[in-house]
């Protein structure tokens, strides 16, 4: 169950009064010798005027901070240097970043002459060549290309004659999956 919507009266004022405005900025930054609740002008202290409008402009980037700050650690974030990479055939590595309901991110580096077999995917796959090239079937794709393999349909051989480090999101990759 929704709770009930509040109407906002535009006749109201401010969400936050000049004394409110006040106490937040002195809980993060205090004036050099001084108190800032003191130091707020008389229209910030009515709620009004151009010292009212920095007081709501700190409070949000106060607040954007803090929510910011609060999410990161939720984050994941991974170097592609370092541990984490597991051998994945001759000449090739893979490294995890991510795996959830049979989707998995993961980088996959490519030494020069390594090859993938034709295959097929379970799922769409999308590629996304980060450093040097690779070759699939007839197509040749450079940094920052971007290839997307279709579910059920089969993928050339994909290799790379100088090596190369890919991005790839798609179903967890398999034996079986190769032809």
């Amino acid at each position: 169950m929704k709770p009930p919507r509040r109407s906002i009266d535009p006749e109201a004022g401010p969400a936050l009064d000049a004394a409110w405005l006040a106490r937040l900025d002195a809980a993060s930054v205090e004036p050099a010798g001084g108190d800032a609740a003191a130091s707020a002008s008389p229209e910030a202290a009515a709620g009004a005027g151009p010292d009212a409008d920095a007081g709501r402009e700190r409070v949000r980037r106060r607040l954007l901070r803090r929510v910011a700050a609060d999410t990161t650690e939720r984050h994941l974030t991974l170097p592609a240097e370092g541990p984490g990479w597991q051998p994945f055939g001759e000449g090739l590595a893979i490294k995890v970043l991510h795996e959830a309901a049979g989707v998995m991110s993961y980088l996959l580096r490519l030494a020069a002459g390594a090859a993938l077999p034709a295959h097929r995917h379970p799922h769409d796959e999308e590629c996304v060549v980060l450093e040097g090239v690779v070759h699939i079937g007839a197509l040749r794709l450079g940094p920052g290309g971007y290839h997307l393999a279709r579910k059920d349909v089969l993928h050339d051989r994909l290799h790379s004659p100088e090596g190369a480090l890919v991005f790839l999101r798609g179903a967890v990759p398999e034996a079986a999956h190769l032809v």
